[in-house]
């Protein structure tokens, strides 16, 4: 949108087509707003996704049911992620200035004080036709295995979760009953999620003593299933596949002119949905930056900001997940007996279910440092301090 020359380097030869990330939210669509595409992302959202937590016994313990739309839409939202990328693919025909080359992989690069050299080969090994790309910036956008930021070698810290879970995807929703439902069940925790277009997903952990190769045999996926759909016979499979969920940061998020985004910067589990949102986040804090610096509008120093605002925030959101994940599944099932008898008492109280049910919880996009307000030197004090800012000032918000 900004004019700037794009060259969009994809290893896979095509989109891939199978569902992926399941919720958006109100930021997301903003930025689907701001590139002109939200009225074609719309029709393939379910607004106002809500989110229960389940005990053992099938009591609701904690449901989260944001209604409210300060940045302009639903806070939650489901969504069917291969069709949001074909949206994004094809608004770039608008653009003669991009170019989209499929089956090239990036196996080198080399900056300078000018720009970055990239080599490309086919992900056969053989020499692509177009063997480097010369570029002002390359932005790594090459998921939580980054072979950019491990070259660059940046610390990706964090921790791996011991257990496994198996994710199944079926068509022609066999059960029809609306959003997200975390079924707490000691003996296999598990998830059901409708999503738009008759989509349904379900979630279960790999118990200890299970394997991979075990769990994806047709038996015993039917026996996953035989719990949660009436006729697991007729269920009309899209896919199933093994994951295992990973909370991990980057050391920076910049290095010279390769700056990281999306997986390759910051990888969390899946519980708030937050994984494919804080990579559309990362994508509109440095497009415009990245154009005002191109553009000679603005001096290198600008990009300096996308680390200060982005990083802590994305530390926030992993944060927010992993502690998720450990309410939904502890590794102690004895703290899940404690888990359900808190919730019991502190859903008594009123401002504590209105805490969870409006999504308090969510780290805010403010900014406390960066581009708008500028960290505080004995000399130079902040933009919020010059302007006598308090804690209700706008300044630093969305």
């Amino acid at each position: 949108l900004y004019g700037v020359r794009v060259v969009i380097l994809e290893q896979l030869d095509k989109l891939i087509d199978y569902p992926r990330a399941i919720g958006l939210d109100d930021e997301s669509l903003r930025t689907f707003q701001a590139v002109g595409l939200v009225n074609e992302i719309l029709p393939h959202t379910t607004p106002h996704h809500w989110m229960r937590f389940v005990t053992g016994s099938g009591r609701v313990m904690a449901s989260i049911e944001p209604r409210t739309d300060e940045f302009g839409w639903s806070r939650r939202n489901a969504f069917i992620q291969p069709l949001a990328d074909e949206i994004l693919y094809r608004g770039l025909e608008r653009f003669p200035h991009v170019s989209v080359r499929f089956s090239q992989a990036v196996s080198g690069f080399e900056q300078d004080d000018d720009g970055v050299t990239v080599q490309v080969a086919s992900p056969g090994g053989g020499a692509s036709p177009q063997a480097e790309v010369r570029a002002r910036y390359l932005i790594a956008c090459d998921g939580g295995n980054s072979f950019v930021r491990r070259t660059l070698d940046v610390p990706f810290e964090g921790r791996t979760k011991p257990n496994q879970w198996i994710v199944v995807d079926v068509r022609n929703d066999p059960l029809g009953t609306p959003h997200v439902y975390m079924h707490c069940d000691p003996e296999r925790p598990y998830v059901s999620a409708a999503l738009p277009h008759g989509i349904r997903r379900f979630e279960f952990m790999v118990m200890p003593g299970e394997t991979q190769e075990d769990m994806s045999k047709p038996e015993n996926i039917h026996a996953l299933m035989r719990k949660v759909v009436p006729h697991p016979e007729k269920v009309d499979f899209i896919r199933q596949r093994v994951y295992t969920h990973n909370a991990r940061l980057a050391d920076r998020f910049r290095v010279g002119r390769v700056l990281l985004a999306g997986d390759a910067a910051h990888i969390m589990p899946v519980w708030q949905g937050q994984g494919y949102n804080s990579g559309m986040r990362d994508a509109n804090n440095l497009a415009w930056k990245l154009a005002l610096v191109i553009k000679g509008l603005a001096g290198d120093a600008l990009l300096d900001t996308y680390d200060l605002e982005r990083r802590d925030h994305a530390r926030a959101m992993i944060h927010l997940s992993e502690v998720a994940g450990d309410i939904f599944a502890p590794e102690n099932p004895s703290v899940g007996k404690w888990r359900d008898a808190i919730t019991l008492a502190l859903n008594a109280v009123p401002p504590i279910k209105q805490y969870f049910v409006e999504m308090r919880f969510k780290p805010m996009p403010r900014y406390d440092a960066g581009v708008v307000v500028l960290p505080e030197r004995d000399e130079e004090p902040s933009l919020a301090r010059q302007f006598g800012a308090s804690e209700d000032s706008p300044l630093g918000r969305l």
